[in-house]
C-alpha cells in the first residue's frame, strides 16, 4: 500500500511525524503537507498565487514536500502532480491520511477543519482517505506517540474490515490521552452533531486607537450536545469515527422544491 500522507498543522507539527512513525509496516509513506500551519482553514484552495513546493527533513527518519498553500492544496497537486512526478505518470496513492490533527475535529468543526478538508479533496479525487484529530484537554501535556499509535489501531481495524472505496472518508477523533501508556479506548462509530459553537469576539482596541475583534470561546464547547453523537462520545474517552460525504445536496427536500419551482 502506498499512503499519502497531508495535515494542516503544517509538515513541521508533532502529529504528523508520530503519525508517519505510527503508521510504519502499513506501506510507503510519503508526505506533501503545507509549509506552515493551516488550522480552520477549511475547503480553501489556492488560484491566485503560485504554490511553492519545496523538499524538506524534519526529523532524521521524516520529511516530505512542503507546499506554501492550504491542505486542499496539498493534495489536489500531490494527487494531480506531485504523485506522479514521483512515481510514474498515471500513479495514484492507494489512500490518504491526513492528520493527526492538533485539536479534535466533531461537531461544526468538521467544517472549518484543514485537516478534514485535506481528506474530503482526496476522496472527492478518487482516492480514500481517513482523517485523524486528537482531543487535548492539557495542552501542556500532549502524548502525541501513545496517541498516534491508538490512531494506528484504529486505522488497521478499518482496513481490516473491507477494502474502502475510492469515494469514501473517516473522520477519527482519538480521545484526550493522559498518559504514555494509556490503554486503547473504545471505538464508536457516530453521527456529526450538529449545533454551532458556543463563541463570540472580544471587542479590542489597538494602540492606534483602531477597533478589532479576537475570537473566543473553546472549540468544543457547542450549543447542544445531541447523546451519542460525535461530541458527546468523544467526551466519554472513546474513540470516534464518522463516515463523511462530499455530496452535500439535501436529497429529502429535493421533490418539494421541484414541485413548487420546476
Amino acid at each position: 500500500m502506498r499512503i499519502l500522507l497531508t495535515n494542516d498543522d503544517g509538515i513541521h507539527a508533532p502529529g504528523i511525524v508520530s503519525l508517519h512513525t505510527a503508521l510504519e509496516g502499513l506501506g510507503d509513506r510519503w508526505t506533501a503537507a503545507p509549509l506552515t500551519v493551516q488550522s480552520a482553514t477549511g475547503h480553501g484552495i489556492t488560484y491566485t498565487n503560485p504554490l511553492m513546493v519545496e523538499p524538506v527533513q524534519v526529523t532524521k527518519n521524516f520529511g516530505g514536500m512542503a507546499v506554501d498553500g492550504r491542505p486542499a492544496d496539498c493534495v489536489k497537486l500531490a494527487i494531480r502532480n506531485l504523485w506522479p512526478e514521483h512515481f510514474g505518470e498515471n500513479e495514484r496513492p492507494d489512500l490518504t491520511i491526513s492528520g493527526m490533527n492538533s485539536g479534535a475535529n466533531v461537531g461544526i468543526n468538521i467544517l472549518y477543519s484543514g485537516t478534514v478538508a485535506a481528506a474530503i479533496e482526496s476522496a472527492f479525487l478518487g482516492v480514500p482517505a481517513i482523517a485523524v484529530s486528537l482531543y487535548l484537554r492539557d495542552r501542556n501535556h500532549i502524548y502525541w506517540d501513545r496517541a498516534a499509535a491508538i490512531a494506528r489501531e484504529v486505522i488497521d481495524k478499518i482496513l481490516a474490515t473491507r477494502p474502502l472505496t475510492a469515494h469514501e472518508v473517516l473522520n477519527v477523533n482519538v480521545p484526550a490521552i493522559e498518559s504514555a501508556d494509556a490503554p486503547m479506548p473504545p471505538i464508536r462509530v457516530v453521527s456529526m452533531n450538529a449545533a454551532p459553537l458556543l463563541e463570540g469576539f472580544d471587542r479590542r482596541v489597538s494602540p492606534a486607537g483602531q477597533v478589532y475583534y479576537w475570537a473566543a470561546g473553546e472549540g468544543m464547547q457547542f450549543t447542544s450536545t445531541r447523546e451519542g453523537s460525535d461530541v458527546d462520545v468523544l467526551r466519554q474517552q472513546c474513540v470516534t469515527v464518522t463516515p463523511l460525504s462530499y455530496a452535500m445536496t439535501d436529497d429529502d427536500r429535493l421533490d418539494e422544491w421541484r414541485s413548487s419551482l420546476e
